[in-house]
């Protein structure tokens, strides 16, 4: 079965640099590539990603034939989209176990969504 994992973290308690970019946590990274090589290694991890801040985001609408373009998003919650994986697992109970081991979920959330078969 396929899964996507969305991970999920209040950016409001990410540090930033003095520049406004996000601030590099080199060991919060270096844990996240281990668990990335290790997902990849075994063949559970499928594709993934990082995302830019909730700041870059745009929300694209069409109205009645007008394309309409805002900053966001605007969703009621603390907690944005940071990134996403594919994962190829048996089982939920697989992919549970998997994303309870992605340092996301120390600081934020992880969903898991199974596609449609």
């Amino acid at each position: 079965m396929k899964f996507l994992m969305i991970h999920r973290i209040d950016e409001a308690a990410m540090p930033l640099a003095a520049d406004g970019t996000d601030e590099e946590d080199p060991a919060a990274d270096a844990e996240l590539d281990a668990w990335v090589e290790e997902m990849e290694a075994s063949g559970v991890k499928l594709h993934g990603g990082r995302l830019r801040p909730v700041r870059d985001a745009r929300i694209v609408r069409v109205r009645a034939g007008e394309v309409l373009i805002s900053d966001g998003p605007f969703a009621e919650t603390k907690e944005q989209i940071a990134g996403f994986d594919v994962l190829e697992c048996a089982s939920m109970e697989e992919a549970i176990q998997i994303a309870s081991r992605h340092p996301t979920t120390r600081m934020g959330t992880c969903e898991l969504r199974p596609f449609w078969q």
